[in-house]
C-alpha cells in the first residue's frame, strides 16, 4: 500500500517541481534556482528517505 509520505513524495520532488514549472511558462534557469532551495530547504528535510 502507497503511504501519504511515499505520494508527497513523488508529487512534491524537485524534478517533477521543475517539469511543472517549466510546463506553465516559467524560463529554465529561474525554475532550476527554485527547484535548487526546494529541495535544499524543504525536501530534503521532511520528504527525503534516510
Amino acid at each position: 500500500m502507497i503511504s501519504l509520505r511515499d505520494r508527497l513524495q513523488h508529487a512534491l520532488n524537485p524534478l517533477h517541481l521543475f517539469c511543472r514549472l517549466r510546463r506553465c511558462g516559467m524560463r529554465s534557469d529561474p525554475a532550476r534556482r527554485l527547484c535548487a532551495v526546494w529541495e535544499r530547504s524543504v525536501y530534503r528535510h521532511w520528504l527525503s528517505r534516510q
